[in-house]
């Protein structure tokens, strides 16, 4: 009966472990040797020296302006959405607070648009004729209208503003799920014992959250660092390739420009890939306070 069993969990197993292997991991190991080679689609051969495309990343102008910008934004966004994402569960965890569903929902709505659709949205929304355009000339805070997504430095924080407003909602469910495992008479005992609001939510949430504070981090790390619809669809990587993200500029090596570049596009994949490998390394290992 347990050989059956066993048996029996190994046919289950094997379609979804098939699929794995087919559809992940034999093209990473594919893109791996991919890296190694020069030349373009069936023309391609064993570069010389082998490391050749990866020597050329780091000679590579524009690949390293498009790691500073990945870099930018993840520094700037990811700590102000957790920030955000955990106050608005804080706030939401209420048990006193009514239509909570509602404001949940409202706050959760972003992460269900698509993403091309929102990156359109924020285009017209700064565009130069557009609707915060208009708010700001009426209310006198600009005297003509300002092109925003002609900026570098602008473009890069509207890029910044829509990442926050998609994915807040997204970790804020997270949040809200680990602050409902946390009993509420812990709550009421560190109020008893005098706590503010303030030393309960450092002192008492924060530490029961690690778990999930670690999770969402990785996770809003690997997207950032793959971060790629924005960059395409808001600005299309302009003005002058200034806001350009690494997966942008790895498409365009693969596809955009005309010459299907796949072995500099592979080692720069590769290269994204141990990034996000030796980050989240480091996010389980900060998070991980076990003796």
């Amino acid at each position: 009966m347990t050989a059956k069993q066993h048996a029996a969990g190994w046919i289950y197993l094997a379609p979804a472990t098939l699929l794995i292997a087919v559809m992940s991991f034999y093209p990473i190991i594919q893109a791996i040797f991919t890296s190694f080679k020069t030349g373009s689609s069936a023309n391609m051969k064993w570069a010389e020296p082998l490391t050749y495309n990866y020597a050329r990343m780091f000679q590579d102008k524009l690949f390293l302006r498009s790691v500073g910008n990945t870099f930018l934004y993840l520094l700037v966004e990811v700590p102000i959405m957790l920030i955000l994402a955990m106050l608005l569960a804080q706030l939401l965890n209420n048990k006193d607070l009514k239509f909570k569903g509602f404001f949940r929902t409202c706050v959760f709505l972003p992460c269900a648009t698509s993403l091309v659709s929102y990156s359109l949205i924020f285009k017209s929304l700064f565009a130069t004729q557009g609707l915060m355009n208009t708010i700001l000339v009426k209310l006198g805070i600009l005297e003509t209208n300002y092109n925003f997504l002609g900026n570098a430095a602008s473009a890069k924080v509207i890029i910044i503003i829509a990442l926050i407003w998609r994915w807040t909602g997204y970790n804020m469910v997270f949040f809200l799920a680990g602050l409902q495992n946390i009993e509420y008479s812990v709550y009421e005992a560190a109020k008893i014992d005098g706590a503010n609001g303030w030393q309960t939510f450092w002192r008492i949430t924060v530490p029961l959250l690690k778990p999930t504070i670690v999770m969402t981090a990785i996770m809003s790390i690997n997207g950032t660092l793959q971060l790629f619809d924005e960059s395409v669809n808001l600005t299309s990587g302009g003005p002058a390739n200034s806001t350009i993200t690494m997966s942008h500029y790895i498409y365009n090596n693969s596809f955009g420009t005309g010459v299907a570049n796949f072995g500099y596009a592979s080692a720069m994949a590769f290269f994204v890939f141990i990034l996000v490998a030796v980050l989240s390394a480091i996010n389980m290992k900060v998070g991980d306070k076990r003796d």
